[in-house]
């Protein structure tokens, strides 16, 4: 809802539509530039001081932010909600990655897929309220309301945060806090070393990299199709999108009441979901060429976009509980950050990459096709390697 908030105020002041999508500008860069210290920091010290830390910190900010905001005006602005968006990131992304390094630390092996599903369940009903109480809220309060919720709220996660129970006896041993450069980067070498080592971690990387650059022609293809060449307005998008929301919901409730999966058929948990995506983000080309009723074109676009999202949910959980359950705690921290960094920074590359081709094409349904049989090919073209780099991989 604050994210929501921020890019309406934006808009509002700026009258740029750059600066609505401004945090996806500064939030990939950012996690590239603190990659090595967070997954360094995650590894080496104890998790619980580092949470601590991350979000009185983020606190601080937001009450800075909060304090200084309406000293500016118009495109000055820009200038704290950078410097916010900055901090938020880094904060953003060194939580993320200490609490799925510290999940050994938080429940027993058995309970890692229910906890990471339940998680992304929480996510999902965030991301299907957040919109609907956004518009509502900030026409009662303004962004001035929504920065004194969020700091309300952080403060709220703060003292959640305070009251879980971290065993410890599984984190690594504390090093020296001061670090020079010399010293981040030999410490991030050796969980690159150790990446390297394990050729289905390295390959699971990449195909995240080609999976969410080929997405985003999903992100900002559907509503440009919808909207420019099929004319059929918002109404239409909005159920797409409420199709996604609850494949999203449904997924992350799915996986949470399903038995643990054996760890030693990630190939197929992985590739089976992976082949189907591909057929769905083709099928959805297909559908969007075809000329169909407006009531055949919801039914259709809502249940292939809640596919779409279910498969996507099902990938992030499996891909999340196996390197939960296969990297040793004291490297958890620098492959997380790795494959999070990776994933996030390809999507800015992909968005300005396909809104180029989808504004020079007349039939925004063909790229969607060409992507699903282009992600196909990649699939197939993947399998015989993955498959050995699964059974030889040593855990």
């Amino acid at each position: 809802m604050f994210t929501f908030g921020l890019g309406l105020m934006l808009l509002d002041q700026t009258r740029s539509v750059l600066s609505f999508g401004i945090n996806m500008l500064v939030a990939p860069i950012t996690g590239l530039i603190f990659l090595i210290p967070i997954g360094n920091l995650v590894d080496t010290q104890r998790h619980r001081p580092i949470l601590i830390g991350s979000l009185l910190v983020r606190i601080t900010a937001l009450i800075i932010f909060a304090s200084t905001i309406n000293l500016f005006s118009a495109q000055m602005k820009l200038l704290p909600i950078v410097l916010f968006l900055i901090v938020d990131a880094v904060s953003t992304n060194l939580n993320d990655t200490c609490f799925s390094a510290a999940i050994h630390e938080l429940v027993n092996q058995d309970k890692v897929q229910q906890l990471s599903s339940l998680t992304q369940t929480a996510i999902s009903i965030a991301a299907i309220l957040s919109p609907t109480l956004g518009v509502g809220f900030y026409s009662l309060v303004g962004f001035n309301g929504f920065i004194w919720l969020e700091i309300v709220t952080t403060i709220l996660s703060f003292l959640i945060m305070l009251s879980m129970h971290f065993y410890e006896n599984m984190a690594v041993a504390p090093t020296n806090h001061r670090q020079t450069l010399n010293s981040q980067w030999t410490t991030f070498k050796a969980g690159l070393i150790y990446m390297q080592s394990r050729s289905v971690i390295k390959m699971t990387i990449m195909m995240g990299l080609v999976l969410n650059f080929f997405y985003t022609a999903v992100t900002i293809g559907v509503p440009y199709v919808l909207k420019d060449e099929l004319h059929t307005g918002n109404a239409m998008l909005g159920i797409f999108e409420t199709g996604g929301a609850v494949g999203m919901l449904l997924g992350s409730l799915i996986m949470s009441f399903l038995p643990a999966l054996d760890r030693r058929h990630f190939f197929w948990h992985l590739m089976v979901p992976l082949i189907i995506l591909t057929w769905l983000i083709a099928g959805l080309g297909s559908m969007l060429v075809l000329h169909l009723t407006a009531v055949q074109l919801m039914v259709s676009g809502s249940l292939v976009m809640g596919f779409i999202a279910f498969i996507l949910v099902w990938l992030n959980i499996i891909v999340q509980v196996y390197l939960q359950k296969t990297v040793p705690t004291h490297n958890l921290g620098r492959v997380l950050a790795t494959l999070t960094t990776v994933n996030t920074s390809i999507m800015p590359v992909g968005t300005l990459f396909f809104t180029m081709i989808f504004q020079y094409s007349s039939t925004g349904g063909i790229i969607f096709l060409i992507n699903g049989g282009l992600l196909l090919s990649y699939t197939i073209i993947l399998i015989r390697p993955f498959w050995w780099a699964v059974q030889a991989d040593k855990y």
